[in-house]
């Protein structure tokens, strides 16, 4: 390869990690902002001993995200890979976190419903007794 391709190479490389490095800055204030309304949802949920059960989880995960968040911008001002592996190890457990979480909501869900469709029948068939 001539030097000159080699130095068309380089530029172009320069041009991508810099235009990386801003989307990695935008996506760490967009995940530092969610990590406080979720850390905010779940101390709002907590008022609640029912709630807290849900919010607890929430608060930590709005933490893990928050952290990540700090690792993705130490990684774009100091490219260590050391940051990257940080970043992504704890954006994974907020993502565990909220599947777990998701999941429990369907069963509750689907607990609800079940619930609902009982107290229906059982006012229905005391309903045709009494006539």
């Amino acid at each position: 390869m001539s030097d000159v391709t080699q130095q068309g190479y380089q530029q172009q490389n320069l041009v991508v990690e810099a235009a990386f490095s801003a989307l990695i800055v935008k996506m760490s204030r967009d995940m530092n902002f969610l990590g406080i309304i979720a850390i905010i949802g779940g101390a709002i949920s907590c008022i609640t001993i029912i709630g807290a059960a849900i919010g607890i989880p929430v608060i930590f995960a709005g933490m893990r995200l928050r952290e990540s968040s700090d690792a993705f911008k130490s990684y774009s001002y100091n490219n260590d890979p050391m940051f990257l592996h940080q970043a992504i190890e704890k954006q994974s457990r907020f993502f565990f976190i909220y599947k777990v979480l998701i999941l429990i909501y369907l069963v509750l869900i689907g607990l609800y419903i079940l619930i609902i469709i009982i107290v229906f029948l059982v006012a229905g068939t005391a309903f045709l007794r009494s006539y």
